[in-house]
C-alpha cells in the first residue's frame, strides 16, 4: 500500500491529530477480542467479542461520537447499534462507522483477510446507510474522473479501464465476491479478457486493494457487498485516493421505508466517494487473521503483536503501527 497523499479534505480542526493514535487502539482492542475466537467455528461469538471489546475502548475517547454506520438498528442490537452516542462526551461530535470484525466467516474458519475496522469524520459528514446491500465499483488513483461508471455494462468498464492505464484488457484483474448473485458478473468480465480473484469475505479491503494495484494485483472492485461496507471503503478511499462509486439496493417497500427515515431522499442516487463522505475523516483497521493487507493478530508469551494501518483524509497520511502489547497481554492471555 502506497503511503502517498490522496485528496485532501478540509483543514480538519474537528479531528485533532491525536485521535489517530486513540482511534488505532479501538480497532486493536476489537481485533485482540476476535482472534482469540479464531477457528472456533462460531461467528456469532467471535463478532460479539470484537463488538464488545470496540465499544469498551471507544468509551475512553475524548469525544462525543454518534453511530452511524454500526451494528444494526436499536432493536437488532445491543450495542454500537445506529444512533447510538459514544465516547466520554467531552470533545468534538463526530460521526462513526465500525465493523468490528469484517469477515465473521473467515476469522470462524481461520482463514486469511478478517479484519476489524473503523472511521470517524467529522459530525454529519458520513452517509447514513441502511444494513441494505449496495452496488459497488472501486478503482484506484491516477484516472480521470468517471473513466468507470456503475451503470455501464462491464466490458465496457474493463475496457475504459485498461485504456486509461495504457493496458490491454487481458492485464486488468476484478475483485469480485464470490456469490451466486455475481455469475453473470463474473463471466462478463472474463468475457472482456479480465481475469477475475475471487474472495469469499472482506469487501472493505477487497476496495482498498485497488488503491495500490502494482503490490495487490487488483485494478477494479466490483460487484454488490454490504452499503455499511461501502461507507467505510469509502472513508478508505477518501484518504489515499481512487474512485467508487455505489448505490442502495432498496428492493423491498420496508427497506425503501427504513432509508427514508434515515434521511435518504433519493433510493436510486448514485453516490460518489464524496457523496459518501464529506468532510474530514480518519480510518483504521486491524488485522485478526492475517491477509493480503494486514497481518493477523499474534500471541506469544507475555506479548499480544497487532498490525493496524491509520489513514486521515485532510493530509492524505498513511500510517503502518506495528505494536506489542504487553500489560495488554497479562490480562488476555493469564500471564
Amino acid at each position: 500500500m502506497s503511503s502517498s497523499p490522496g485528496p485532501a479534505g478540509k483543514s480538519g480542526h474537528v479531528l485533532a491529530r491525536i485521535l489517530s493514535l486513540e482511534i488505532a487502539r479501538v480497532t486493536e482492542r476489537a481485533a485482540v477480542a476476535a482472534a482469540q475466537l479464531r477457528g472456533r467455528g462460531n461467528e456469532k461469538a467471535a463478532d460479539q467479542a470484537a463488538v464488545d471489546a470496540m465499544r469498551r475502548e471507544m468509551s475512553n475517547l475524548p469525544i462525543t461520537g454518534t453511530v452511524v454506520i454500526g451494528e444494526g438498528e436499536r432493536d437488532e442490537a445491543p450495542m454500537l447499534f445506529i444512533g447510538e452516542k459514544v465516547g466520554a462526551g467531552n470533545g468534538p461530535e463526530v460521526d462513526i462507522a465500525v465493523d468490528p470484525l469484517e469477515g465473521t466467516t473467515l476469522c470462524a474458519k481461520n482463514m486469511p483477510g478478517a479484519i476489524a475496522t473503523m472511521a470517524m469524520a467529522e459530525g454529519g459528514t458520513l452517509l447514513n446507510a441502511p444494513d441494505v446491500y449496495m452496488e459497488k465499483i472501486a478503482i484506484g488513483p491516477g484516472h480521470r474522473h468517471g473513466v468507470v461508471d456503475l451503470d455501464a455494462p462491464v466490458g465496457d468498464n474493463i475496457h475504459a479501464l485498461a485504456r486509461s492505464k495504457g493496458v490491454k484488457p487481458e492485464e486488468i484483474t476484478a475483485l469480485i465476491l464470490d456469490r451466486p448473485r455475481h455469475a453473470d458478473l463474473i463471466a462478463a468480465a472474463r468475457n472482456a479478457g479480465a481475469a477475475v480473484r475471487l474472495i469469499t469475505d472482506g469487501d472493505v479491503a477487497g476496495v482498498i486493494h485497488t488503491a495500490d494495484p502494482q503490490t495487490t494485483g487488483i485494478d477494479i472492485y466490483l460487484g454488490v457487498g454490504g452499503a455499511p461496507e461501502g461507507v467505510l471503503a469509502a472513508a478508505a478511499l477518501a484518504c489515499i485516493g481512487g474512485q467508487m462509486q455505489g448505490r442502495l439496493v432498496l428492493d423491498t417497500e420496508e427497506k425503501r421505508e427504513r432509508a427514508t427515515r434515515m434521511g435518504i431522499k433519493d433510493p436510486r442516487k448514485k453516490y460518489q466517494v464524496e457523496d459518501m463522505v464529506r468532510g474530514d475523516c480518519l480510518f483504521a483497521a486491524t488485522g485478526i487473521t492475517t491477509g493480503s493487507l494486514l497481518k493477523g493478530v499474534g500471541f506469544r508469551e507475555g506479548v499480544i503483536e497487532t498490525e493496524t494501518v491509520v489513514m486521515r483524509s485532510s493530509s492524505g497520511t498513511v500510517r503502518w503501527i506495528r505494536a506489542e502489547h504487553r500489560q495488554f497481554a497479562k490480562f488476555h492471555l493469564g500471564s
